[in-house]
């Protein structure tokens, strides 16, 4: 029998009202805090890292390839390139690669009797994949490219679309801006209005038909604006956009998205950071409590030490009790803690209770992302800091001689 473990669960399952009963249930509920708190935190930070991320993702894919002239600019007209079959047998060659889709953007201003708006129309093509941006659409359909000829059709933001007055299957004047000349104007209907929270988007962003661009540019139809390359896993993109360089043609560059859009992905990372310091705040705050109530319960048991010593038993085993005491402490924190953060993370996502202010977040709702290796990592890094540091209290019984501790009062 493991007397030390024994004298540990007594102690820590005794039923008795005492105040070291009470400083128990006080350490254990502040372990459970804490855990609750850390693992929210990390499930809120992924979430909300994830779903930015993906809406970025979704407008402009995980890769761009253009000229090197436009290439570190985020929203601006492209300089043409030619297509080129180099870069569209890209997913052949890369099984990371899901689809390569041609695009090209122009500046317009959309025109209606009461008000005008500045909108970056983005070109398109038949086979471009809009379930990528599918959870962004509130209203309508997508666009229906022709065979012939350009579409009359565009997709607007619910911004746009409420700033203009305008709803599905309206028709807008919209005039493209030329250079050195006129702008150059057309009549569109609104097949659709989309949303995605992110006002940089929400503002600006029109789509349509790259061959209306091809059009007002004056481009023959081998002549686009880039290519937008989607992943099937996001996080290969720094893996992939070098590795595509030498197949690309010359005069071509290829930049993840994360390059091209640095302050949103740098705002991103400063998450890291905060989830950092609230993890190091409430693993103090775990330890602190472990480590006054094992004092307390060490100097409350000071006559049970001594004896424990009169009887033969050696600071290693009395330490052990204590260890073990501290351990049971540990466990049931975690395991409550567990219990409680799952549960409230789980609650978010049916129900999506918590709510946020979308034009400061860029979503309405926390997001939740329960990633669980962070899951086992915060159980398992907890509990090997919070055992180490049990150490500290036990040293006392060093001190304790079992003649004065038995007369100990």
């Amino acid at each position: 029998m493991n007397i030390a473990a024994f004298i540990a669960r007594r102690i820590a399952f005794n039923q008795q009202k005492s105040f070291s009963r009470f400083v128990i249930r006080l350490s254990i509920g502040a372990t459970v805090i804490s855990v609750t708190v850390m693992i929210l935190t990390l499930t809120f930070a992924s979430g909300f890292q994830k779903t930015i991320s993906q809406k970025v993702f979704s407008f402009w894919g995980h890769i761009r390839i253009q000229s090197y002239y436009s290439a570190r600019v985020a929203i601006a007209e492209e300089t043409p390139i030619q297509r080129s079959d180099s870069v569209t047998d890209l997913k052949k060659l890369y099984p990371a690669i899901k689809t390569v889709q041609a695009f090209a953007t122009k500046n317009a201003i959309l025109k209606t009797a009461e008000t005008i708006e500045g909108v970056l129309f983005k070109g398109v093509e038949k086979d471009y994949d809009f379930g990528n941006l599918e959870k962004f659409k509130v209203k309508g359909r997508w666009l229906n490219f022709t065979d012939s000829g350009y579409s009359n059709e565009i997709m607007l933001s619910a911004y746009t679309a409420n700033l203009l007055k305008l709803d599905t299957n309206d028709q807008v004047l919209i005039y493209f801006i030329q250079p050195g000349a006129p702008p150059r104007p057309r009549k569109l209907t609104v097949a659709g209005i989309f949303k995605t929270g992110i006002e940089e988007y929400d503002k600006l962003i029109a789509i349509g038909d790259l061959k209306l661009i091809q059009r007002l540019n004056d481009w023959h139809a081998d002549l686009i604006g880039g290519y937008e390359i989607f992943l099937h896993d996001y996080n290969r993109m720094d893996e992939v956009s070098d590795a595509i360089v030498p197949d690309i043609p010359v005069g071509l560059q290829s930049n993840t998205i994360k390059y091209i859009y640095p302050s949103i992905f740098d705002w991103l990372a400063l998450q890291n950071k905060t989830i950092l310091i609230v993890l190091a705040i409430m693993i103090g705050i775990a330890l602190l409590n472990l480590i006054t109530c094992l004092l307390i319960l060490v100097l409350e048991r000071t006559r049970m030490i001594g004896l424990l010593k009169a009887l033969g038993a050696r600071n290693h085993t009395v330490r052990s009790v204590f260890l073990y005491h501290g351990a049971i402490i540990t466990f049931f924190g975690l395991l409550l803690g567990n219990i409680c953060g799952l549960f409230i993370a789980w609650l978010q996502q049916k129900t999506g209770f918590i709510k946020l202010p979308e034009d400061a977040y860029y979503i309405s709702e926390a997001a939740v992302d329960i990633v669980w290796w962070q899951i086992a990592a915060v159980n398992t890094g907890t509990f090997i800091v919070c055992f180490l540091v049990l150490l500290i209290p036990t040293i006392i019984i060093k001190r304790v001689q079992p003649i004065k501790a038995i007369q100990f009062r």
